[in-house]
């Protein structure tokens, strides 16, 4: 029987592992079906739902490193599923864009995706998956206004 820590019972901790764990095991499909690694779907995900973005955008809307951005853009430009052209309104930066076989990869990755994702919430009824989706919107949101300036570790046994 394994103890319970601390750790084990911290929330962000709980979400972390379970966010590594599903996209672990979403990452391989992507990996052996299509060759591609979670940053570059999202990326690809993304451009699909949204349209041209710049890196600095998709950033913003992955809530990935800009470094992974960078590379996954880099990856997926090399391979011909994403274009770049110039930003009309910044001259310092680009729009990403999928190209035509982006597209139809995205269009055939997206089945799959529905499908494991469903599948990994067989067990869950709709409004117990909407309570899930709605609770962590409300997380995402209290993420922004998080502040821990005005903590003093001292007041938690913390040395």
């Amino acid at each position: 029987m394994t103890e319970k820590t601390p750790l084990s019972e911290f929330v962000p901790y709980q979400l972390s592992i379970t966010s590594n764990a599903v996209s672990g095991r979403i990452a391989l499909e992507y990996r052996q079906r299509f060759g591609l690694s979670v940053p570059e779907w999202r990326v690809m995900a993304v451009l699909g739902d949204s349209g041209p973005l710049t890196q600095r955008e998709l950033t913003g809307l992955t809530l990935m490193d800009k470094v992974a951005v960078n590379r996954a853009c880099r990856v997926l430009e090399e391979r011909g599923l994403v274009y770049r052209r110039p930003n009309e309104q910044d001259g310092r930066s680009h729009h990403l864009d999928l190209t035509e076989s982006g597209t139809l990869m995205r269009d055939e990755i997206m089945p799959l995706a529905l499908e494991m994702e469903r599948r990994l919430f067989s067990t869950f009824t709709d409004r117990e998956v909407a309570q899930f989706r709605s609770l962590l919107e409300r997380v995402r949101g209290e993420v922004k206004d998080l502040d821990a300036d005005d903590i003093d570790s001292a007041n938690f046994g913390v040395r």
